[in-house]
């Protein structure tokens, strides 16, 4: 795991302090948005040059604050309807001075959503301006935030502490009835969960992560997060709808003998109503609807359900359509493969050769080597094929204590070949133009005079790629092999740019005109 830089740029304690918390860290997500790690540097500089407080989209404050609010939210958005629907005003002060700290935080939100940096809708750059920052958020979410922070607490806590102290009745009956208007009214925080929604599409846009399994993970999780709440909701409104209409006689909570019940059964069977008649299963007990109230709730849930049903078929559709492109990919090319192996009527044996083939070449993900070989730089490129090769070549005699330029020039020429069990891959008194390089597997070379068996590491074919004559002896591969080769002309095409060692090797040649390789 990539371990996360603190901010590209230095700073005293004098200058920054908790300021650094403010910038841009250096970081995946960062690096793929600005491209080196002194471009994030200037994007520090250019934060810290404008002299104002503003939260950058890549800094460690705002991963914190993210993670924090979205905790929040979502227990606000478990606790407002349970405590609408259930606890009846009897939620106690531990609950009160959740709602109290949560109304704060929520109306800090939107105070510093005014000093909270964006990225750019191109995703090119961070918008840092707070002109632009505050006509953004006034043109977007500024209005259903507000709405959502409104302090519902405050109010609620204020009017239980007036209820509680006030012995006059009608004033006491008066009190009753504003809390439960004001209850009702808290409904207005359920619009909280636009809220959580961007915190997830935050989340997923500053993620240090690049895997598309963590992105993945953020999404299925985001999804059945709303589902949950959905689910949640559905099952308080059970409940909700006939407290408020007092319990009359023939409602769902007096036929299952509810009443007295404790909470948690309460909620247990207005979650069982909720999800049987979301899937389409039942009404939840054995009758019927028997009120237009309870008939409408019913109707609701039903619709609601297949809301759900259809976005989690969607959004599954989606995902799984967007995981493992290179795996579809495959499947698809061996689809058309066997299309057209059936076509031209190919022996069976030959048919799961070719698919053995293309097991042991791409093993399973389809991928295009020159192509993604062609679009990285040279140098990343010179350091693959090295990773991959450079062993190989100063195994071989005629490479070892070479120039580095050469061995990086012949490398660049070096092909990749698989072949399969029981392949032969040259054989004996053919002419040939190419020697080959084992990177895994097992071959036999063999003679009329001896055999040999090579594997991991071991070379072959060198006097073709010297002379362009006749292999020596006949190579078979014993398991699924692995090579890289070299041809004769781009070894020579090589040794174009390096007149000393092909001097070299052309000694080498003449001494060892009978030398006893392939």
């Amino acid at each position: 795991m990539e371990k996360v830089k603190g901010p590209a740029v230095g700073c005293t304690t004098a200058t920054c302090g908790w300021r650094s918390l403010l910038l841009p860290q250096l970081n995946r997500q960062s690096l793929y948005m600005y491209g080196s790690e002194v471009a994030v540097e200037t994007e520090c500089m250019r934060q810290l040059q404008s002299g104002v407080f503003v939260i950058h989209p890549f800094s460690l404050m705002r991963s914190y604050y993210i993670m924090v609010m979205m905790a929040i939210t979502f227990l606000n958005l478990i606790g407002i309807p349970m405590e609408i629907a259930f606890l009846d005003g009897n939620s106690g002060m531990a609950w009160e001075g959740f709602n109290v700290f949560s109304d704060t935080l929520f109306l800090i939100d939107v105070a510093l959503n005014f000093r909270m940096g964006i990225i750019a809708e191109d995703g090119e750059e961070a918008i840092l301006d707070i002109k632009r920052i505050r006509v953004c958020y006034l043109r977007t979410w500024f209005i259903p935030d507000v709405i959502a922070a409104f302090p519902i607490g405050y109010i609620l806590l204020f009017a239980d502490l007036q209820y509680h102290n006030d012995d006059n009745p009608s004033k006491t009956n008066k009190m009753m009835r504003i809390l439960m208007f004001v209850r009702i009214l808290s409904l207005i925080r359920l619009a909280r969960v636009s809220r959580l929604v961007r915190f997830f599409n935050e989340v997923e846009k500053v993620s240090n992560a690049n895997l598309e399994v963590v992105r993945l993970f953020f999404r299925i999780l985001s999804l059945f997060m709303m589902i949950f709440l959905l689910c949640h909701w559905n099952g308080c409104i059970q409940y909700f709808v006939p407290m408020l209409e007092e319990f009359p006689s023939d409602c769902w909570v007096r036929k299952e003998n509810l009443m007295n019940a404790t909470v948690s059964v309460k909620y247990s069977w207005g979650v069982f109503r909720a999800l049987s008649q979301m899937i389409a299963l039942s009404y939840g007990s054995m009758d019927a609807p028997t009120n237009y109230v309870e008939m409408w709730i019913v109707m609701v849930s039903m619709v609601s359900g297949c809301l759900m049903y259809t976005v989690l078929v969607a959004n599954a559709t989606t995902m799984i359509a967007s995981t493992d492109p290179a795996a579809k990919e495959y499947k698809s090319k061996m689809s058309r493969l066997e299309h057209y192996m059936t076509f031209m009527k190919l022996p069976p044996e030959l048919q799961l050769r070719i698919s053995n083939y293309y097991q042991a070449r791409y093993g399973g993900k389809w991928f295009d080597e020159r192509d993604v070989m062609d679009t990285v730089s040279s140098s990343l490129k010179e350091q693959i094929l090295e990773v991959m090769c450079s062993r190989l070549l100063r195994k071989v005699p005629i490479f070892q204590s070479r120039d580095e330029n050469f061995i990086n020039a012949i490398l660049q020429k070096l092909d990749y070949d698989v072949f399969q069990e029981g392949d032969v891959i040259v054989r004996q008194n053919v002419p040939g133009d190419r020697m080959f390089f084992i990177d895994h597997g097992q071959v036999l070379m063999e003679t009329d005079s001896y055999e040999k068996e090579l594997c991991d590491g071991d070379f072959f074919g060198e006097t073709c790629v010297l002379t362009k004559g006749k292999h020596l002896a006949t190579v078979k591969a014993l398991t699924d092999c692995q090579c890289f080769s070299l041809s004769w002309d781009d070894f020579h095409d090589a040794l174009q740019g390096f007149p000393e060692v092909k001097k070299d090797v052309e000694k080498m040649v003449l001494l060892n005109s009978d030398g006893g390789h392939v």
